[in-house]
């Protein structure tokens, strides 16, 4: 059995590092598509802060789509938060360089796979 996706999606509220308009339409599709998500404003505060809430936003046995910038960033801000991503079972989608669209089609084929995975067992 395949366990449902979770998604954290990073808005990059206080770095002008990934272009407006691909993050507002990936929180709109996100937010109209029906998937589970978490919204942070922005994990590189969260990271310097190192916030009590980062554990729990990874910690679960469900696969874990973080949708924020470059993965090497990503991977460093929890590392440095003291709370270090699981080996396994994490994927972490870059709007900086993928499209809207291209990001919610990762997003909606997983949703489609596990989805379409659970109704065959």
């Amino acid at each position: 059995m395949t366990l449902p996706l979770r998604v954290l999606y990073c808005h990059c509220t206080y770095a002008n590092v990934v272009p407006k308009a691909v993050k507002e339409e990936v929180l709109r599709q996100l937010a109209e598509s029906g998937i589970p998500f978490d919204a942070v404003p922005d994990l590189c505060e969260l990271s310097a802060r190192k916030d009590p809430s980062l554990p729990d936003l990874i910690s679960s046995d469900e696969p874990l789509k973080i949708v924020a910038c470059y993965p090497r960033a990503v991977k460093w801000l929890f590392s440095a938060a003291n709370t270090p991503l699981p080996a396994d079972g994490v994927a972490i989608l870059n709007m900086r360089t993928d499209t809207a669209e291209a990001i919610m089609a990762q997003l909606r084929g997983e949703m489609e796979t596990s989805t379409s995975e659970e109704e065959s067992e």
